[in-house]
């Protein structure tokens, strides 16, 4: 829904305390009701309809307070009754049909509104009725987590009455009442149409207690309601000239009985409606990235007229309210600072707020709240100056962003579409880029676009995560990278989510103690998508069994997708086979131990002196990083980590969690070299500050310097390239399991064999490919000093001086193995082992003969400290057939 002439209102009120000792069936300290507020009022931004504000955005503040804001305009009923319009028939039906169409819209989504009143009816800048404040009863638990009555009391239908006050049940945390019927805004809507066509007001000078008894003795006798009021307030006279289609839907509206009243929708289809030649607007549902309603449905092409050439376009107005919205806040805009600004937050003295006396039970006696607190009707109206300001020189152009430019060619190299707008932010910390208004407008309208031509643009998409992704769109994104299509809810609800199972017990377990920090995830609204979106995944993959950590993989699916379990479930399900592959089998002890073997290797190979520090100390992966890879860091991270870590993870293969584990032992390496085995216990028992920005840049430097083959694992998913995909779409992406198997690739080896070497082995094509070698069989010299450019590899040959010279790799050195090592363990001094020394930075490639002798030789290398030190899968006989291999010079 566009923003056009609407503007944004906050409104402030708060929820109710729960005492201080007091405990759920679980144990477990009461969920505060701001938190559940914040849970439910999440579904209330899902509805979009053209009578109903929309709701944006509900901030929890200190003391249980809650800010809304939402759609808003300065035009109500209250206002436009003074002028006498609605007196008259015509505009009065109008009017009511409008806040039916509303009221249904809500109903049909479970809604109930329950707080008309004159307030609460604006018109927009084209004179339609917005219902505003509607999701109050629905975001409160139907009145159950706050302490003021939800409605106006004069509107009030009388079985809101009869009911009483909702109490909730402390140890389900549930109301104990159910919640009002729709029937109840009939009623409410009745009186409202009354008093608008008599011009006079019902219970003008009634004590609350007067009404309440008068509604309830209706009730209870199921007295002639319409009539009651006619008499009540002596309107018999203006509603002479009204036609009888026209009272018969007044007292319909007025019927006391629930039963007999009629719902919004059927009054609705009421005569009177007809015959003004009244109908219904149906809502646009507009674009959904997984659907498989046709995206052209709703197109509607803009018509230029001749006048508008020159007319100046706000392309503000343009834009979605999110995007506004999002944007206000990068601007400055600070809800508690404009509540403050018209004092409807004030700060007391500490010494006014004390308690008298707390009791044993845990009540509080003495200084009540303010009633102010209770509820405050006045909506103040958010500026939107401060951020046109700052958007004054973006060009009308850069609202609309060209998807296409001579880089878009499948063969090029993958670049920015908004290089021009990224120029000033480009090199700054992601934190800061995320924070920066200027950076985030360009990125939101382009992904705005590129979103809306998923799943054609999904290359475009992945080249553009490559540079970042703005928080509004991460969770489209992701869904975007991860390939998520089709008809994703159709496939969620034929999952059986309510059937008891097996592992309903250890999911209720971990819920509560999964992210509990983050406002959503703590509340019980989300504890329930919790369990269904796991319930859903483990259902429908029989193969496979509930582990713990599985909770925290869903963590950021859930936070993202709050309002999309579907799109959330989908997530998970392409996720978890990318990257976590076998990894949730009954028995998942190979996978796991096999991927922790790999992971050592590549401790070795780039940071050889913690890895034997390491090893020294027994302070084993197995001990710190199983939680690490089995819920891809998200057990061990907070969310706002998980995100920016994620955005990269997603970009990379499956053995890329492997360089962040990496990079991650890396930050604390000084710190683990000086640290006994206990001490490295306590520093991952609770993981230390993190430089995530730092940690995803030197993962992604550790993958581009780690040979494919070298990460190879036999239980990863073997996934074959996809024809459509542009060969560059993601640098790092790049899987070495992704190619198809011949004589020069890896091959699998038994975990005893993977965990008796200390580095990691790399295939034949690897050591063609990295070398350099040309179609001539040279490759080009380590020590040639006519060019700058080094080999990337150094190649070792380990075998005899005979068999070296018999045929060896172009380029290599000879260390034989047998003579390679002096009684104190160093190498012995030669040109060979001189050359070996001044290449450090070189990968170095141990090639030998079938045998132990390579694997060995590079055991030693690793212990003396050598760096990016592999050995030759299946030895030297292997590159045999590629005719490669060549006579060294007579002086080696």
């Amino acid at each position: 829904m566009i923003l056009g002439k609407a503007q944004f209102g906050v409104s402030t009120f708060f929820a109710s305390s729960h005492s201080n000792d007091k405990c759920g069936a679980n144990g477990l300290p009461l969920t505060p009701n701001s938190i559940k507020i914040v849970g439910r009022f999440q579904y209330l931004k899902t509805l979009n309809h053209p009578n109903v504000c929309k709701y944006l955005d509900c901030v929890r503040g200190k003391h249980e307070r809650l800010m809304l804001v939402q759609e808003h305009y300065t035009n109500n009923l209250e206002i436009a009754r003074k002028t006498g319009k609605y007196q008259r028939e015509e505009s009065l039906l109008r009017l009511g049909f409008e806040v039916l169409q509303g009221l249904t819209y809500l109903n049909r989504h479970g809604v109930t509104h329950r707080n008309l009143s004159y307030q609460n009816i604006l018109f927009d800048s084209e004179d339609k009725v917005k219902l505003l404040d509607c999701g109050v009863y629905y975001m409160t638990d139907y009145g159950a987590t706050v302490r003021f009555p939800i409605g106006k009391m004069t509107y009030m239908s009388p079985e809101v009455f009869s009911f009483g006050p909702v109490k909730i049940d402390d140890d389900t945390e549930l109301s104990t009442l159910p919640s009002s019927s729709p029937k109840v805004d009939v009623w409410s809507l009745g009186c409202i149409l009354l008093e608008l066509v008599t011009g006079k007001q019902l219970w003008k000078d009634s004590s609350l207690q007067n009404i309440i008894k008068k509604v309830t003795t209706l009730a209870k006798n199921e007295d002639d309601a319409f009539n009651f009021f006619v008499q009540e307030i002596q309107c018999e006279n203006e509603i002479k000239g009204l036609k009888e289609s026209t009272l018969q839907l007044l007292r319909l509206c007025l019927t006391v009985n629930p039963k007999n009243r009629p719902a919004p929708c059927e009054l609705l289809q009421h005569e009177s409606f007809v015959q003004c030649n009244l109908k219904q607007e149906m809502p646009k549902n507009g674009y959904h990235m997984f659907s498989t309603v046709l995206r052209c449905r709703y197109l509607e092409l803009p018509v230029l007229s001749d006048g508008d050439k020159d007319e100046v376009v706000d392309y503000l107005s343009e834009r979605s309210m999110e995007e506004v919205y999002y944007l206000w806040k990068l601007a400055g805009g600070d809800l508690e600072a404009v509540l403050k600004k018209v004092g409807m937050i004030k700060a007391k003295p500490s010494v006014t707020i004390l308690p008298i006396l707390t009791l044993d039970s845990g009540d509080v006696l003495g200084e009540g709240r303010d009633q102010a607190e209770l509820w405050d009707t006045r909506v103040v109206l958010l500026s939107l100056d401060q951020l046109r300001q700052r958007l004054s020189d973006m060009d009308g152009k850069a609202y609309y962003p060209l998807l296409e430019n001579e880089n878009s060619s499948r063969d090029a190299i993958p670049t920015s579409l908004s290089n021009a707008d990224l120029a000033n932010t480009a090199n700054l910390p992601l934190v800061i880029k995320e924070k920066d208004i200027e950076h985030q407008f360009h990125r939101v309208i382009l992904y705005e676009r590129l979103i809306k031509g998923y799943p054609y643009k999904r290359n475009d998409i992945l080249r553009e995560a490559r540079v970042d992704i703005p928080p509004l769109f991460r969770h489209l994104v992701w869904a975007a990278i991860l390939d998520v299509k089709g008809d994703i809810q159709a496939e969620y609800e034929s999952i059986d989510k309510e059937t008891p199972t097996g592992t309903d017990r250890q999911i209720a377990v971990d819920i509560p103690r999964c992210h509990q920090y983050h406002e959503l995830l703590a509340s019980p609204t989300a504890h329930a998508k919790f369990k269904r979106v796991l319930k859903a995944w483990v259902v429908s993959h029989p193969q496979y069994v509930y582990w713990q950590g599985l909770d925290s993989l869903c963590a950021p699916f859930l936070a993202l997708h709050f309002n999309d379990e579907a799109l959330a479930y989908s997530c998970i399900k392409a996720f978890i086979p990318k990257y976590l592959y076998n990894f949730f089998l009954k028995d998942n002890s190979p996978v796991i131990q096999e991927y922790l073997a790999v992971f050592s290797h590549l401790i070795a190979f780039h940071d050889p002196e913690l890895s034997n520090h390491m090893e020294g100390i027994g302070f084993i992966p197995d001990l710190y990083a199983i939680p690490w890879f089995l819920t891809m860091f998200a057990h061990v991270f907070p969310l706002h980590k998980v995100y920016h870590l994620w955005d990269t993870l997603l970009l990379g293969n499956s053995s890329f969690p492997l360089c962040v584990g990496v990079a991650i032992l890396q930050q604390f390496h000084d710190r683990l070299l000086s640290f006994g085995f206990n001490e490295c216990i306590l520093l991952f028992s609770d993981m230390p500050e993190i430089d995530i920005q730092q940690c995803v840049k030197d993962s992604i430097q550790i993958f581009c310097r780690t040979p494919k083959s070298a990460t190879y694992r036999q239980h990863a998913r073997p996934v074959a390239k996809k024809a459509d995909e542009t060969p560059n779409a993601s640098y790092y992406s790049r899987d070495y399991n992704d190619q198809a198997s011949n004589e020069l690739s890896m091959e699998p080896l038994s975990l005893d064999e993977l965990k008796s070497e200390k580095g990691p082995r790399i295939s034949a094509e690897d050591l063609l490919e990295l070398g350099d070698y040309l179609g001539n069989g040279a490759q080009r010299s380590p020590t040639k000093t006519t060019t700058n450019v080094k080999p990337m590899l150094l190649v070792i040959d380990v075998r005899s001086p005979d068999e070296f010279r018999r045929g060896t790799m172009p380029g290599s050195i000879n260390i034989p193995f047998q003579s390679a090592f002096s009684p104190e363990g160093d190498l012995v001094p030669c040109s060979a082992v001189a050359t070996l020394k001044q290449n450090r930075g070189q990968v170095k490639v141990v090639v030998g003969s079938r045998g132990r002798n390579a694997s060995n030789f590079a055991n030693e290398l690793v212990r003396l400290g050598y760096t990016r030190v592999c050995t030759l899968h299946k030895g030297i006989d292997v590159l045999r057939q590629t005719g490669i291999l060549t006579v060294p010079p007579a002086d080696l």
